[in-house]
């Protein structure tokens, strides 16, 4: 496993030097709650390997993605989002939204959405 960055401010909520609103932690991924939802529920899920962008993506990741994903629907389904659905989003680069460069999945709930989306 790659280690942390340094300067990466996920890295830092992961590592426990920046406190967060924890939801789910294995020893994959750390999921927590957006300081900005745009949801009334928002989590993020990021793998605890520091991996900027989904270009940096090897092979090797193809488990770590497919359980961050799997822990998304975990999450969604003990708040109930599950019913009614829920928004599972990934944005890669600074055009598609990414302002923090681990990546990470948006877990977002608790009202309809649009399509399409941005």
């Amino acid at each position: 496993m790659t280690t942390a960055s340094s300067d990466c401010l996920f890295c830092k909520i992961i590592d426990g030097r920046i406190p967060a609103r924890i939801a789910h932690q294995d020893d994959q991924v750390v999921a927590f709650h957006d300081v900005n939802p745009q949801a009334p529920r928002h989590m993020l899920i990021c793998p605890r390997e520091h991996i900027a962008t989904l270009n940096d993506l090897q092979p090797r990741h193809e488990a770590l993605i497919g359980h961050t994903v799997l822990v998304a629907r975990q999450l969604a389904r003990g708040l109930g989002d599950d019913a009614d659905g829920y928004r599972v989003v990934m944005n890669c680069g600074p055009a598609a939204g990414q302002s923090v460069f681990h990546i990470h999945v948006h877990l977002l709930g608790g009202r309809t959405f649009g399509w399409p989306p941005g």
